[in-house]
């Protein structure tokens, strides 16, 4: 089943408008939360297809957003792709660990995150 709504969490209005844009035009539907309570209850309520998670958040991070939504029956055939400034190989293996599909590190490359999504099952 092609990806088609997507939940965007982050604390960014810059960042949330630059991916919201490029999804957009690219036929995504976008649902937006700008913490991780927020993402975790709009991934439940929306039932997305894919959730792009900022790490660097205020409240619950998006390694800890992402581990709940990993971990919950209702949420964990979601995937989730990491999408963060945090760019150390640690930070990297830790996303993954938290049950994240992949993690890409900011500023995004349109082209990849798209071809990212589009590789999805």
């Amino acid at each position: 089943m092609p990806v088609k709504k997507i939940l965007v969490v982050d604390d960014s209005p810059t960042e949330r408008f630059f991916v919201v844009d490029l999804l957009t035009k690219n036929g995504y539907q976008v649902v937006i939360a700008e913490n991780g309570e927020e993402g975790i209850a709009k991934a439940k309520a929306e039932k997305p297809d894919l959730i792009l998670m900022d790490v660097v958040m205020p409240g619950l991070n998006g390694y800890q957003a992402t581990r709940t939504l990993t971990r919950d029956d209702e949420t964990k055939g979601i995937p989730v792709i990491v999408c963060t400034t945090k760019g150390q190989e640690t930070d990297k293996i830790w996303g993954l660990r938290q049950g994240a599909l992949d993690y890409l590190v900011k500023p995004l490359n349109p082209e990849e995150l798209l071809q990212k999504i589009a590789a999805l099952p």
